[in-house]
């Protein structure tokens, strides 16, 4: 089990969740976080602080935000655009630093209305 961020992370990106993560298993997209799911130790410790509340743990996830479960996987199991090689599970998101992409269901979302 794990735990997922869904669409309301889209466009936001507030980084309280990474600050927040003790095993560094939330990495950036261009749009988006992502969880590393065999990185996540399920501490739970991200979700309180996420200011949209957009984390949820697995087995809690509402029924719109079902299709983002396998589209974190999808994260690092697939080549992304502009990337040869998937992520894969690199050992921390300070590490590896923004990756810059998003996968299709990320991407492809509309954009937030501006203010």
């Amino acid at each position: 089990m794990t735990y997922v961020i869904a669409a309301p992370c889209i466009d936001v990106l507030d980084r309280s969740c990474v600050e927040e993560c003790p095993v560094d298993c939330i990495y950036e997209g261009e749009r988006a976080l992502y969880i590393q799911p065999d990185e996540c130790v399920d501490c739970g410790a991200c979700e309180p602080v996420c200011p949209v509340e957009a984390i949820y743990y697995e087995d809690d996830l509402p029924g719109q935000f079902e299709p983002f479960l396998a589209d974190n996987a999808r994260f690092f199991d697939r080549a992304l655009p502009g990337r040869r090689e998937p992520i894969g599970s690199p050992g921390g998101a300070a590490r590896l630093g923004a990756v810059g992409a998003d996968t299709d269901l990320v991407a492809s979302h509309p954009a937030a209305p501006a203010p």
